[in-house]
């Protein structure tokens, strides 16, 4: 039988009608993209020779019980790597565990009391408020900082993220003689020991390091959550109240932004869902967001009903995550609060696009925590911004029906009320 072939010249009219070639076009082009580049292939043969100079170990290092966790990235992330470090810190209670972490995700690590000293670096590639850079920069950067580290001292150091080779080349230059990591092809060149990078969860995959690092099986020991704070929840309180909501009135939250406009939903289904959601519920619909996008926020609040709170850039972090404890339900597209709201033991319902939520989903049993997906052939095709591309050739997350939105929020609730040990 011949195989069947498709052109990705095709007309965006045409690929919307014949599902499976705009499958084939996004798939070839995520191949294309996932490939390294001349420039990527470059920068590893300069890397290599950066591998292969020598670095003197750091002095103070020598007789000192400290491990540098690194982990660049922001909120959703650091909260996904803490059951690994809690670990850490449980089966080397005499080490210090210090963990490198951008001032963006800073506040998640200061809430892990097995965490000792929290550190922070804008790490080059992941401030999206600055992302002007040139070419020597990063590398300019790595020495200034390796001297600091260097005067603290450190025995060991776990790189978290698994093609972070400048924390791993950050490792190397600041002398610490033991540098784990995963075995991606950059990553791997500064380090001393590696595990096998696997498409996994991320907790998992965190949790792969540290088992390597103790030589223990740890898959049952995993404690994933964020504690809330009594000056934290008392905020919440007040900030409510303002709005007329109660201690004893239920709430119901939405957090619909998510980085890019690639995971992102239409505005007018936020605002059906949560219109019908919270008469349903006989709860208030509250909006979480960052100042960026309390823009889009209003602009969903301006097409429903009953006026919604907004509280989007009005909270820290514990007092967002003081804000889901009280929820009903969490609903939102991929992202960080989605795993703050699983972290508390809200139930979750989150719509995924390119991501892969075999990576990503909030943790927890499935059944309080749902996540729903287009049956786009293409996913997930791992490319979360598609910055010289048509959206309009990625419906992914907007192929996503509100009746189905609906549908797994009411089971969440359900599941929770018949199950409430489940939270």
């Amino acid at each position: 039988m011949a195989k069947q072939t498709h052109s990705i010249e095709l007309s965006l009219e045409q690929l919307l009608r014949d599902r499976e070639a705009l499958a084939v076009r996004n798939r070839t082009l995520a191949e294309t993209l996932h490939r390294p580049s001349f420039s990527q292939q470059i920068r590893h043969q300069w890397l290599r020779l950066l591998a292969n100079s020598y670095v003197p170990p750091s002095r103070k290092a020598r007789n000192a019980r400290r491990i540098l966790v690194i982990r660049p990235d922001h909120i959703g992330d650091a909260l996904l790597a803490t059951p690994a470090i809690r670990l850490l810190k449980h089966y080397r209670p005499q080490d210090e565990v210090h963990v490198l972490a951008g001032p963006w995700s800073a506040s998640v690590f200061e809430n892990v009391s097995e965490v000792d000293v929290v550190l922070t670096v804008p790490f080059p590639g992941f401030d999206r408020r600055n992302s002007s850079t040139n070419l020597r920069s990063p590398y300019e950067f790595a020495l200034r900082t390796a001297s600091k580290i260097r005067k603290i001292g450190y025995q060991y150091a776990l790189i978290l993220r698994h093609d972070h080779w400048w924390g791993a080349w950050l490792a190397q230059l600041s002398g610490i003689r033991y540098r784990l990591g995963f075995d991606s092809a950059d990553t791997a060149l500064f380090l001393t020991h590696h595990a096998p990078f696997k498409h996994a969860h991320a907790i998992e995959q965190n949790l792969r390091l540290v088992e390597k690092f103790l030589e223990k099986d740890l898959s049952d020991q995993i404690d994933y959550r964020y504690e809330t704070h009594l000056n934290d929840r008392a905020f919440i309180r007040g900030y409510l109240a303002e709005w007329g909501v109660e201690p004893q009135d239920e709430t119901l939250c939405l957090h619909t932004g998510a980085g890019t406009s690639a995971k992102q939903w239409e505005p007018s289904k936020w605002a059906i869902v949560a219109d019908i959601l919270s008469e349903q519920l006989g709860a208030t619909a509250v909006f979480t967001g960052s100042d960026s996008e309390l823009a889009m926020i209003r602009h969903i609040a301006d097409q429903m009903k009953k006026p919604p709170i907004l509280v989007a850039g009005d909270t820290s972090l514990g007092q967002l995550a003081a804000l889901y404890e009280r929820s009903r339900v969490v609903l939102g597209c991929d992202s960080g609060p989605m795993h703050i709201a699983a972290a508390v033991g809200t139930p979750t319902v989150t719509l995924f696009g390119p991501a892969d939520p075999l990576e990503f989903r909030p943790w927890g049993n499935p059944n309080s925590h749902m996540i729903l997906q287009s049956s786009l052939g293409c996913l997930p095709c791992r490319i979360l911004d598609w910055v010289d591309d048509s959206l309009e050739f990625h419906p992914c997350v907007r192929e996503i029906e509100v009746n189905d939105v609906l549908s797994a929020a009411r089971h969440v609730v359900n599941y929770a009320e018949r199950h409430p040990l489940s939270r």
